[in-house]
């Protein structure tokens, strides 16, 4: 069983900057796709960021150029930069990580206001 620890959320002001942690129980690099996903009130789950076990990235287009998605193999954690924070990036950040089973973190609140 793979256990994943979302840390880093918060309050923030528009404009701003957060460092999402997910700390895996297991080697990052195991995992074929890491990823970050977000879900804001009365809406449903979306993809914010993903992460390679070869290291290659891609990002919504919402976020592109703002989040920056990271993984450190040492310390099994993956990270999620988020710079320019805007009040629409309001919303429960959850970890995410896949191989033949997927598994979810907890989530972390990050609220950005105007």
């Amino acid at each position: 069983q793979v256990q994943l620890v979302e840390s880093g959320g918060g309050l923030v002001q528009a404009g701003g900057s957060l460092r999402l942690s997910c700390a895996a129980s297991v080697s990052i690099f195991s995992m074929y796709v890491m990823a970050w996903y977000r879900q804001a009130p009365g809406k449903q789950r979306e993809l914010v960021a993903t992460i390679t076990s070869g290291g290659s990235t891609n990002y919504a287009e919402s976020v592109k150029g703002r989040f920056t998605i990271s993984g450190d193999n040492a310390k099994n954690t993956v990270y999620l930069q988020m710079n320019s924070l805007k009040p629409e990036d309001t919303a429960v950040y959850y970890c995410y990580a896949g191989k033949v089973v997927v598994y979810w973190g907890q989530g972390t609140q990050v609220t950005v206001s105007s």
